[in-house]
């Protein structure tokens, strides 16, 4: 299992050389980078060149970006939209579309292989009408991301569009062909990571790993909560293939995490990949 580093940890950050510089060093070659405009601004043109930029000096390929989950610069607080595929109001909808376009369409430039998508909004309620709404969403992006390379990956997540049961209750329902990245927080939130796997296990085309105390989506680093990682490792390590797992830990908390932190974290990881491979 070959594991990276998502930006999330930067995301209050404009992302810059110094910042890849730091991942680079660290001997990180995997990469996701969060699309959040204060992070990356996908819609400067400048910005989007200086980042590919460094990739291509460095010869490092970008695994995924994340789709944004607001249009403006703070999370929504001056008034943003918040992104959804699966709103049912058909111009909400749209404008979306339109910005997940935007973001794909940085492919052209800076080429990555998965975009990170969420198919719900934060506490969003469960409603068929929504999963149709997704799936005419989806069924367009996925049309305009093979163009540019790109495979669209859904996110299990807390809303109640995006549990593992209703992730898989979507492309069983659609037949939509459509994979998923299995979030390793957010299972241990909706459930246990065990049974989210088992259920999502034949989607799953890469891993985010992140930790909490099951309580609240903390994004602490794998070790710093309660996950049962030997366990999760175990689960991830057996599956079929080579999938990429990206330690994915917010960046805002009182003690910033270190980047000699997520080597660490690697080097445990890996580990116990190899203690399971000795068995």
């Amino acid at each position: 299992m070959e594991i990276g580093l998502s930006t999330y940890l930067f995301v209050n950050q404009r992302l810059t050389s110094h910042i890849l510089d730091q991942i680079h060093d660290a001997g990180i070659r995997q990469i996701e980078i969060y699309a959040a405009r204060q992070h990356l601004d996908y819609r400067d043109v400048n910005h989007v060149r200086d980042v590919a930029q460094w990739f291509a000096d460095h010869s490092v390929s970008l695994h995924s970006v994340h789709a944004p989950l607001f249009t403006d610069f703070d999370w929504g607080r001056s008034g943003g939209l918040a992104i959804s595929p699966s709103y049912t109001e058909k111009r909400m909808r749209i404008d979306s579309m339109d910005e997940i376009k935007r973001v794909l369409e940085v492919a052209e430039r800076l080429p990555f292989r998965c975009l990170i998508c969420h198919m719900g909004l934060a506490d969003e309620e469960y409603d068929l009408r929504k999963f149709d709404a997704a799936f005419t969403s989806l069924e367009h992006l996925k049309i305009f991301a093979k163009e540019r390379g790109v495979q669209v990956l859904l996110e299990n997540n807390l809303d109640h569009l995006s549990t593992p049961e209703r992730l898989a209750q979507f492309i069983q329902y659609t037949r939509m062909e459509v994979k998923v990245c299995f979030d390793a927080g957010h299972a241990h939130l909706t459930g246990g990571i065990q049974p989210a796997f088992e259920t999502l296990k034949p989607y799953s085309a890469t891993f985010h790993l992140h930790d909490n105390h099951g309580e609240k989506d903390d994004h602490l680093m794998p070790f710093a909560g309660k996950i049962d990682w030997p366990a999760a490792i175990k689960l991830f390590a057996g599956s079929e293939g080579s999938i990429i797992s990206l330690i994915e830990p917010r960046g805002d908390g009182t003690e910033p995490v270190k980047i000699s932190q997520i080597q660490e974290t690697i080097q445990r990881i890996n580990d116990l990949c190899r203690g399971d491979a000795e068995h």
